[in-house]
């Protein structure tokens, strides 16, 4: 067997959701994308290509080679942008599957052709390509969202359901529950499965009242609190804090929504504190097509949706009250704390007051960022940091 290689061949257009993690280590489902497509072929990362910048900290996260190539004859090199949904066979040596785009999906190269793909793009001349149409490959960071569901609903079948949920919260449904053994649910929950399965992890905490919706996965160490609203097609992250109206989101981990506020057809990245009444917007008012600014300097593209609520990069704050209007983007390590609503395109490391904007001081960033994770017995590490800093000093360089 070949061994296998995911790739980030960096033509994803994710704004600030991979600014610290490779487009593979996003969580799409309930699972990483690279979890679901280990899964879906059936055997474990041999090692990893990402870009320059990734380098460092996909190093300090994982114990499997980084930019170098496993041993082997052959080496199955896989897209990581492929949610790891739909069916994709194994190519046989010499052979590669391209989307009608032309990206490569999957390709199986001798070892002495693989840097050459891998560092540049570059497939041999030899190379037979089949082109298959169909499989769900991100290219936007709206496509998360597009997405959803199915990478959902695998993830959720692909889990082994303990059969003791109706003994510990009240279920109305035929879809199953499964709630861990070190979970904690409080008297007055409401698990609602008629459209979905429900997943809670290890050491999650379910506080009264709570409402859950199928389908949903709330992830290790995460805590609801009560009365909040978890609709269908959401999933929350390890260690997450949430409260009040979630619905159709995705929160990759170790961030709070504690408070009221609605959150619908949204991704948030690690380490954000939406501030209480935090709400987004998710629906034009002329029930449009929702167009999106990835980048302050890009142009607007559509989306091809009619529901998209925010895209938040890491380490985001908000203050109290804060109201985000369709389709924003926020990029990483943005402040923002306007009593108007924010710009749909909200720069890195963005300071925004109603005095106006101006740059988040790296210096005093890393404390916060340090503070915060010190909160959950977590250090920052070098790698990260490093990234950060590298991230603030290309804004100033660049003179925006």
């Amino acid at each position: 067997m070949a061994e296998l290689i995911i790739f980030d061949d960096g033509r994803g257009r994710m704004g600030p959701l991979d600014d610290l993690r490779p487009v593979f280590a996003l969580r799409s489902g309930g699972m990483l994308t690279y979890e679901r497509i280990e899964r879906a072929l059936g055997q474990f990362v041999s090692g990893w290509w990402v870009s320059p910048k990734h380098e460092a900290i996909w190093s300090t996260s994982s114990s499997r080679p980084v930019n170098e190539l496993p041993s082997g004859d052959h080496l199955l090199c896989v897209n990581g942008r492929w949610s790891g949904c739909g069916q994709l066979t194994p190519p046989r040596a010499g052979h590669a599957i391209v989307c009608e785009e032309g990206d490569v999906i999957s390709v199986c190269l001798e070892r002495s052709d693989a840097v050459d793909f891998l560092e540049n793009g570059l497939l041999p001349e030899s190379i037979k390509k089949e082109v298959v149409d169909g499989l769900p490959i991100y290219r936007d960071a709206w496509d998360l969202l597009n997405w959803l569901s199915e990478c959902l609903a695998d993830d959720l079948e692909a889990e082994p359901f303990s059969p003791n949920a109706a003994d510990r919260a009240e279920c109305a449904g035929e879809h199953p529950v499964s709630i861990d053994d070190t979970s904690i649910v409080f008297p007055g929950v409401v698990f609602d499965t008629h459209a979905g399965p429900i997943f809670i992890g290890p050491d999650v905490t379910i506080r009264p009242n709570a409402v859950l919706v199928g389908p949903c996965w709330i992830s290790r160490g995460s805590v609801i609190s009560e009365g909040a609203v978890i609709r269908g097609n959401t999933v929350i992250g390890p260690n997450c804090r949430i409260g009040g109206e979630v619905g159709a989101s995705v929160f990759q981990g170790w961030s709070n929504k504690v408070h009221d506020g609605y959150l619908g057809d949204s991704v948030i990245g690690s380490w954000v504190n939406l501030g209480a009444d935090t709400v987004t917007s998710n629906l034009l008012n002329t029930y449009g097509e929702i167009s999106v600014r990835l980048e302050p300097t890009a142009s607007r593209r559509r989306t091809g949706r009619m529901f998209l609520g925010s895209l938040i990069g890491d380490h985001v704050k908000t203050a109290i009250g804060t109201r985000l209007m369709t389709g924003t983007v926020i990029g990483t390590g943005a402040m923002i704390a306007t009593t108007a609503s924010p710009p749909s395109t909200v720069e890195r490391f963005a300071w925004l007051t109603d005095d106006g904007q101006r740059r988040y001081q790296i210096g005093k960033f890393i404390d916060m960022a340090r503070t915060v994770m010190s909160r959950r017995d977590l250090d920052l590490d070098e790698a990260s940091e490093a990234l950060l800093r590298s991230i603030h000093a290309e804004l100033s360089s660049s003179g925006d």
